[in-house]
C-alpha cells in the first residue's frame, strides 16, 4: 500500500507547531535542576555519567528531575528547511510563511561573537539550549558549535534562494567569518585542514569540519570566494585521505572515537557530494563510491531497517533512519540505488516509529520501544527526512516545482 507521505508530515509538523517547536533532547540531562543544585555538577565525569544515565533510561526521567522542555536553535533550522522543501514540491504559499517565520526565530538564536583583539565584528555562530560534556570536553549551554552552525547557515542559504532576503545571506557570511577566525585547526597545510567542533576544543570529528567546509562553500559559490572554496577543498581532502580501506569513516580521529556508525557516515558522504558540486574542480566520486557501497552493505537490512552500527543492529535510532532518508534522497543523483532505499528506510520508520499522535519515537531496542519525543533529534529530523523525500520523489516523477 502506498504511503501517504505528505499526510504524515503534516501531522507531525501540526504535532510540534502545536508545542511551539519546543520539546526534550537526548543529550539536556544536565539541564536538571536537580543536578545543577549538586556539587557534583562541577566534577567532568560526573556530568557525563548524568548524562548518560538520563540519555540511556528507557523511561523519560525528564519531568522528575525538573527538566524543562527547550527551542533548539538546530531543531527551528530543520523544520524551516522540511518546509522549504514543502515551498518547493507544491507552491503553496502557506509552507513559505512558515519556512519565513521559522527563519526569524532562528536569527533570535544568533550568538554574536565579539573580541576585541579581532578585527573582524561581524561574526556569527548557533549553540544547543543545554549544556553538554563529551570524553574530550566541556561546552556549556550556548557556546558557538559548528553542527547547528551549519544547519543554520544550510537553512539561511536556501531561504536566500526561496525569498531573496539579503539579511538571510548576510548571516550566512557572519557564520563564514566564525569558521574562519573562531574554530581552532587541526592538521593545516598547503591542500589540508581539519575545523574543531567548537571554539572551545581542537578535536577532530571528520563530519563536524565537514559541515564547517559546507558553510564557506555554499557562500563561497555565492559571493565567487576564492578563500572559502579552497579552505572548504582542503577540509574535504582531510577527510577523504582518512577514509579506511573498506570505505568507511570512523567518527573520528582519536582512540576514543574509533566507531562507525549509520548517521556519521551518512553526514560524511552528503558533505563531500554537495562540496564536490560546490567546489570546482574537487573529485570525491572513487569516496564516495566505495563510502557509499560500505555504508549500503553494512548499515541496512533488506525491508529498511537502519542499523546503528556497521556490525551491530541495535539500538535502531530515528536519527540513523532519518539522517539516511536525507542522504540517500540526495545521492540518488549519484546512484540509482538510494531511491528505492530511501522508500524503504522510510516505510520501515513510519511503520515501527511512528506515534498515533504523530511524534515520532527516539529508539527500537531489543526489549521494546522508547517512546520519548525528542524535537530536535527525532521529530525536526524526521520532518525533514520526509519532507526531502516527498521532494525528491515529486522531482522524479515530473510534478515538483521548481523555484
Amino acid at each position: 500500500m502506498e504511503i501517504d507521505y505528505p499526510k504524515i508530515y503534516d501531522a507531525l509538523f501540526a504535532y510540534c507547531e502545536a508545542e511551539d517547536f519546543a520539546g526534550y533532547d537526548p543529550f539536556d540531562g544536565l539541564n536538571s535542576r536537580l543536578f545543577r543544585a549538586l556539587p557534583l555538577k562541577h566534577l567532568a565525569p560526573a556530568r557525563l555519567a548524568w548524562l548518560q544515565l538520563v540519555k540511556r533510561s528507557a523511561k523519560n526521567l525528564r519531568p522528575a528531575l525538573k527538566i524543562e522542555k527547550g527551542v533548539n536553535a538546530k531543531g527551528l533550522a530543520l523544520f524551516a528547511l522540511a518546509e522549504l522543501a514543502r515551498f518547493r514540491t507544491t507552491g503553496d504559499e502557506s509552507h513559505a510563511v512558515k519556512a519565513k517565520s521559522l527563519l526569524e526565530k532562528l536569527q533570535t538564536f544568533k550568538i554574536e561573537i565579539r573580541n576585541p583583539k579581532s578585527e573582524i565584528r561581524n561574526r556569527t555562530a548557533f549553540g544547543y539550549n543545554f549544556d553538554w560534556q563529551s570524553r574530550a570536553f566541556f561546552a556549556p549551554e550556548g557556546t558557538p558549535t559548528v553542527v547547528p552552525t551549519a544547519f543554520a547557515a544550510q537553512a539561511l542559504l536556501e531561504g536566500f534562494a526561496a525569498f531573496g532576503k539579503p539579511e538571510y545571506l548576510g548571516t550566512a557570511r557572519e557564520i563564514c567569518a566564525f569558521v574562519t577566525e573562531d574554530l581552532n585547526r587541526t592538521g593545516e597545510s598547503a591542500d589540508e585542514v581539519c575545523f574543531s567542533y567548537t571554539p572551545l576544543d581542537k578535536s577532530v570529528i571528520f563530519n563536524a569540519s565537514l559541515l564547517a567546509a559546507e558553510c564557506l562553500a555554499g557562500v563561497g559559490a555565492l559571493d565567487a570566494n576564492d578563500e572559502y572554496l579552497r579552505l572548504a577543498e582542503k577540509a574535504a581532502h582531510y577527510v577523504v585521505r582518512r577514509q579506511k580501506e573498506n570505505g568507511a569513516w570512523a567518527y573520528g580521529a582519536k582512540l576514543r572515537h574509533a566507531w562507525v556508525d549509520n548517521f556519521h557516515t551518512a553526514y560524511i558522504l552528503l558533505s563531500l557530494y554537495r562540496l564536490q558540486k560546490l567546489v570546482p574542480g574537487l573529485d570525491c566520486r572513487e569516496t564516495l563510491r566505495t563510502g557509499l557501497d560500505y555504508w549500503l552493505a553494512h548499515f541496512f537490512l533488506d525491508d529498511g531497517t537502519p542499523k546503528y552500527y556497521d556490525q551491530e543492529t541495535y539500538p535502531i535510532d530515528i536519527h540513523s533512519a532519518s539522517a539516511a532518508i536525507v542522504a540517500l534522497g540526495e545521492l540518488a543523483e549519484f546512484d540509482a540505488r538510494c531511491l528505492p532505499l530511501a522508500d524503504r528506510v522510510a516505510g520501515w520508520t513510519v511503520a515501527n516509529m511512528r506515534d498515533p499522535k504523530g511524534f515520532f519515537y527516539y529508539q527500537k531496542r531489543p526489549n521494546g520501544l522508547v517512546k520519548t519525543s525528542f524535537i530536535r533529534w527525532a521529530n525536526a529530523w524526521t520532518a525533514f527526512a520526509l519532507a526531502r523525500l516527498i521532494e525528491t520523489k515529486a522531482g522524479k516523477d515530473g510534478e515538483g516545482k521548481n523555484f
